[in-house]
């Protein structure tokens, strides 16, 4: 009984909500991702010192810079993508141009994978439950994982800032451009944060968080298209913020205050979010079954198991496809001057200003399906490690039959989300200008083009999983390398070979110009190939937990 007694206190503790123990597990989730934090954060940087270096070579007089920076702003594509250069003989604006604002969505989807990974993650593996047993407040893990999010980004900070200033650029604008990298990942540590609260699997808070860096980037794109500088729109966004402390361009540094306010917003309901549900529970109460079961096999299961995420996911690209639609008509009557037209026919798009802005939004919303694939690909390794496969295999399907179903359903999912995107931007833009019958079979078409790209996405994934099931998790990181390729690549000058291994480097650009039927062929080529060689590494290998 005294025994019993001497106990009751550190209970009452625990469920009070403290943070004992919150040091300790700093100390391990740094210690466990020593290697990832640090490649994130030092590769981060380093590619902001490349990109300033790499401009300085290509626009080096005050003439120069100001010629790219008009072009980028009269060009209605670059600035809903990139946004605006604000003062065009600034070296560090226009070479900054591309990490301000889709940088910042970077840091942001980093943040996230982060976050969630040593939050919901080790809830969902039971790892949490274990370590609950012991003397850590009910409250501690969420602290640690805060914790971490604030040394991760100080980190990237001061990293970004000391590679700015070793290009020899000045140290309020370095200093100001790290201090935006590093509350943007605050923010979206926050959020993430709180998306693990609410949800019940690290997959679906993976999948709020990236919504949310979505939206921001959305709204910040809408924002700078819109009248103003920018419009009302950027100014609730994340993104937007970043982008507005303007660094090189005035460091407005009054603009830190709304990051940090988001902050002091996110965390502590995160805190209460988290005292108010059970271990492994989400906000989101869990529906009772049906008394008798009626999933009829393999596909029925898929299906309840991955529908949740597909219809959260078919209703954001539908509203940010539909907005983004609907301000496709702002940029007309940009190309009215010689170099613009010249511009244009640079970076290679010689069709109307118009159709290079609903080509390079479609051509975003194909890298961000690619992502959903990704995920969608990797539910089964986490059925395979959970346990739940092997259940599912005692009965009569096939191991062959429940990866074919789970495959297709990725196939057929990216496809479908492809489609609702090119429809809602059509819809959006048909509407605008009162010509949906026109507008809206074009971009569809151009939607769908971007379909194999992903699913070369999709074919790593079951490669990966086929051959090397311990590195699916790998898939993630060549997504991000072939993203910074074709951000970055011909800016670091970087050889064309190389820049040809994304498979989104060889999707059409459409609509404006004829279908490319050959690059579209060989993306499906390559997709298959790369399928069926996961499937047979699949047949080959064992069952692991």
């Amino acid at each position: 009984m005294a025994a019993i007694v001497t106990q009751q206190p550190a209970t009452q503790t625990q469920s009070g909500g403290t943070i004992t123990g919150t040091a300790e597990l700093l100390r391990f989730a740094l210690r466990r991702d020593r290697i990832l934090l640090a490649a994130w954060t030092v590769g981060l940087a380093a590619m902001v010192a490349v990109s300033v270096a790499a401009t300085a070579d290509l626009y080096p007089t005050e003439q120069s810079r100001t010629e790219a920076s008009d072009a980028i702003n009269g060009t209605a594509a670059l600035v809903a993508l990139y946004g605006k250069v604000y003062v065009p003989t600034s070296l560090g604006a226009l070479s900054l141009i591309k990490q301000t604002a889709f940088g910042a969505a970077i840091v942001g989807i980093v943040f996230v994978f982060l976050t969630v990974r040593h939050t919901r993650a080790e809830e969902e593996t039971g790892r949490l439950e274990l370590l609950a047993s012991g003397v850590v407040g009910r409250g501690a893990p969420l602290a640690a994982a805060l914790l971490y999010g604030l040394v991760g980004a100080i980190g990237l900070g001061l990293l970004t800032t000391g590679g700015l200033l070793a290009t020899g650029l000045d140290a309020s604008g370095s200093l100001a451009f790290g201090l935006a990298w590093s509350l943007s990942a605050l923010v979206f540590t926050g959020v993430a944060a709180v998306a693990a609260q609410v949800t019940i699997s690290r997959r679906s808070a993976i999948g709020l968080g990236l919504m949310a860096v979505g939206l921001a980037y959305v709204l910040r794109a809408v924002g700078d298209l819109a009248d103003g500088d920018p419009g009302w729109l950027s100014w609730l966004s994340p993104i937007g913020w970043s982008q507005q402390i303007r660094p090189f361009a005035g460091d407005r540094w009054w603009v830190t205050v709304l990051p940090l306010l988001a902050v002091g917003l996110l965390v502590p309901l995160a805190f209460v979010l988290r005292l108010h549900r059970d271990l492994g529970s989400g906000l989101l109460p869990d529906r009772l079954g049906r008394a008798t079961g009626r999933l009829t096999g393999p596909a029925a299961l898929t299906w309840r198991l991955q529908r949740g995420m597909f219809i959260a996911w078919a209703a954001a690209v539908a509203a940010m496809g539909f907005v983004l639609g609907s301000v496709a008509q702002n940029v007309t009557g940009l190309l009215d001057s010689d170099q613009m037209r010249e511009f244009i026919a640079m970076i290679g798009g010689e069709q109307a200003l118009v159709d290079a802005f609903l080509a390079a939004e479609v051509s975003i919303f194909g890298i961000l399906i690619a992502g959903y694939g990704i995920s969608a690909v990797l539910r089964m390794r986490q059925e395979e490690v959970s346990g739940r496969l092997d259940l599912l295999l005692s009965t009569p399907t096939s191991r062959l039959r429940w990866a074919t179903v789970n495959l297709g359903f990725a196939v057929l999912a990216i496809a479908m989300l492809m489609i609702v995107s090119g429809s809602t931007i059509g819809l959006g833009y048909g509407l605008s200008i009162d010509d949906v019958a026109s507008t809206l079979p074009a971009v569809v078409g151009a939607s769908l083009a971007q379909v194999p790209a992903a699913w070369v996405m999709t074919g790593l994934v079951v490669l990966l999983f086929g051959w090397l099931p311990r590195a699916t998790a790998a898939a993630w990181g060549i997504f991000a390398a072939f993203i910074v390729l074709g951000e970055f690549g011909e800016l670091w000058q970087m050889p064309s070979w190389l820049l040809g291994v994304s498979p989104f480097a060889h999707s059409p650009t459409l609509p404006g110009q004829t279908v490319p039927w050959v690059p579209i062929v060989l993306l499906m080529t390559v997709a298959a190939l790369l399928t069926m060689l996961g499937m047979a590494g699949w047949r080959r290998r064992d069952v692991q937990s």
